[in-house]
Formats: structure tokens, C-alpha cells, sequence
């Protein structure tokens, strides 16, 4: 058996991935509807749509099996989100990848398998759907093209709901997004005992700039402000524009010294990109900086609030 590989930019998958907030979550008929087709147009007994987390695969929507997920290890999802296309098993017992794998040699007994790969805008693979037969098959050109159509209708969903966790103008998270990932991530770090600093960023006379060079320009500085996050933060961490023009960070595992560091940075990295480009106004922040405590902060919103009383007192000094 060969176990499926981690994707080049798992990190972001991941994310993209969870800030979906799909996993766990009770069926629903718009994703049922299209295994349900799936399962009638191919004549199979096992459709599924199927989410690649971490070490397990789960399903969104399953219909032939009395399960909600699998090891990922085992997973042939996890190989087929790698793939640009479709990726095709016509007879697993003569797949080296998948010939002893336990879900061929015992239940569900997988013979044959397509999936097809489901991405985010960015392209992230975030899992598929796929149709399984307990009997070796062939698959035709014709039905690819509709196994792909049927992936689109699922695919078109999960964007939309893609679409609400994103800022529409600067295309990183909002505030639900945000939401979303730190609740992963808080707690992954209590259980692992991982330092955690949320940063909250306020920018100073934002009001001023749009007064005096209009809302477009306004725009264009918080665009400018996000991708300067995007750019000096780790893959790891999470931003997000909670709305308006405040903004924030988590930034895990790390000492405090070093997010002290990585602040300082981006802090003159963003002077510096003002500079480069011309800009006839100061992108200038006040920010609220708060360690993670387990025992004081229960939520990602206690953090939140405590950062945000910290960023209103830096301001009232400038």
C-alpha cells in the first residue's frame, strides 16, 4: 500500500479547508442531491463527497456506506487531490497503491474508484467527488465529462461558502473566517502547550485618507495593508480584516521575542512598501498585542476583546 503525500502548500489547503467550517457538520441536501445522481447515472453502490483533513478523510455527503470517515493514510481521496483531473481506479487489486490497502482487502471492498478533484479559488485541493463499484469497471470519456460536471455542482457550493468567509475586498479572511480558523488552532495549541499572541491592528487616521483622497483610495490602502500580511506572516499564521479597518493576526508556536520580531518587521516592511510606492499619506497602526492564556481565555472572542481594549489605549496616546 501506498499512502497518499502531503500536498506542496498543505498548510494552506488546511486552512482553506477549515475555514470553510464544513467539517463535522450535519448532511445537506445540496451536496446529497449530487451523489445521489452520481449513484444513479453510473450505476455504483457507493458515492461520496469527501473532505481532506489532516489524518483523516471525512464525508460531507455519503450514501452506501455506515461510516463518516477514514484514516487518511488509507484514503484514495487523498491521492486523487493531487491530480490536475479525474483520477481513475478501474481495478484496485491491480494497483500497486492500493492492492493490500484495508479498504480493498476488507469492507468496503473497493474494486473501482474515480474522484474528482474539488478546489478553492486559490486552487486548493479540498477533497472530491467520488463514485466507488465493488467489481472492476472500465470508465469512458463520456462518463469522465459527467463525473466532472456532477464535481462542478459541488464544487460551485463549497465557493460559495468560500466566499463567505472571505473580505471581498482585500481576499484574505474576514472576520467569520478568522472565526473559524483560530478555533482550529487554539485548539491545537492548548493541547500541544504552543505559545500564541493575537495582534490587533487598528489603522490610524484611515478616515482622514478617504476624506481627503476619496474611498477608492481608501481601498487601495487597506488592499495594500493585507498583502503586506500576507506577505511578512507565516503560512502558518492567521489574518484576517475583521471589517472596516482593523485587522488582525494569530501568530502560533513561537517566543514572545520572536513575535516582537516578526511585528517589527512587518512594520517596516509596510513603511517601506508606502514608500516604494509613492504614497502622499502614512499607513500608520495602533496595535493591541495579547498572550494566550488557557486558563483567562476560553475563546478566540476573549482574545479578541482583550486585544482590542489594548489597541484603544495605544491609540488615545497618538
Amino acid at each position: 500500500m501506498k499512502p497518499p503525500e502531503s500536498s506542496e502548500n498543505e498548510q494552506d489547503r488546511l486552512s482553506a479547508l477549515r475555514s470553510l467550517t464544513v467539517l463535522d457538520t450535519p448532511p445537506e441536501e445540496r451536496f446529497d442531491r449530487v451523489t445521489r445522481m452520481a449513484r444513479r447515472l453510473f450505476g455504483v453502490p457507493i458515492a461520496l463527497v469527501s473532505m481532506v483533513d489532516e489524518n483523516r478523510q471525512w464525508f460531507k455527503s455519503c450514501l452506501g456506506l455506515d461510516v463518516t470517515e477514514t484514516e487518511r493514510r488509507i484514503s484514495f481521496c487523498g491521492h486523487a487531490i493531487l491530480q490536475n483531473g479525474i483520477m481513475v481506479v478501474e481495478d484496485a487489486l491491480q494497483d500497486e497503491r492500493f492492492h493490500d490497502n484495508p479498504l480493498v482487502s476488507g469492507a468496503p471492498h473497493i474494486r473501482f474508484y474515480a474522484g474528482y478533484p474539488l478546489r478553492t479559488l486559490s486552487g486548493h485541493g479540498l477533497g472530491t467527488l467520488c463514485i466507488i463499484d465493488r467489481v472492476p469497471r472500465k470508465f469512458e470519456d463520456g462518463e469522465i465529462e459527467i463525473l466532472a460536471d456532477l464535481a462542478g455542482m459541488v464544487e460551485r457550493e463549497l465557493i460559495a461558502i468560500q466566499l463567505a468567509v472571505l473580505d471581498d475586498l482585500t481576499r484574505i479572511s474576514n472576520r467569520r473566517g478568522f472565526l473559524a480558523l483560530s478555533r482550529y488552532s487554539l485548539d491545537l495549541c492548548r493541547r500541544q502547550l504552543f505559545p500564541t499572541t493575537l495582534a490587533f491592528f487598528d489603522l490610524d487616521q484611515f478616515k482622514q485618507i478617504n476624506d481627503t483622497y476619496g474611498h477608492a483610495e481608501g481601498d487601495q490602502a487597506l488592499r495594500i495593508f493585507a498583502d503586506q500580511l500576507r506577505e511578512s506572516f507565516r503560512a502558518s499564521d492567521i489574518f484576517a480584516r475583521l471589517g472596516g479597518d482593523e485587522f488582525a493576526a494569530l501568530i502560533t508556536n513561537v517566543t514572545r521575542e520572536t513575535v516582537q520580531d516578526m511585528l517589527a518587521r512587518f512594520k517596516n516592511s509596510l513603511t517601506k512598501r508606502c514608500a516604494e510606492l509613492k504614497l502622499p499619506y502614512a499607513l500608520e497602526f495602533s496595535l493591541g498585542k495579547v498572550e494566550y492564556d488557557p486558563l483567562k481565555h476560553a475563546t478566540i472572542e476573549d482574545l479578541l476583546k482583550d486585544a482590542d481594549v489594548l489597541m484603544y489605549e495605544q491609540k488615545k496616546t497618538r
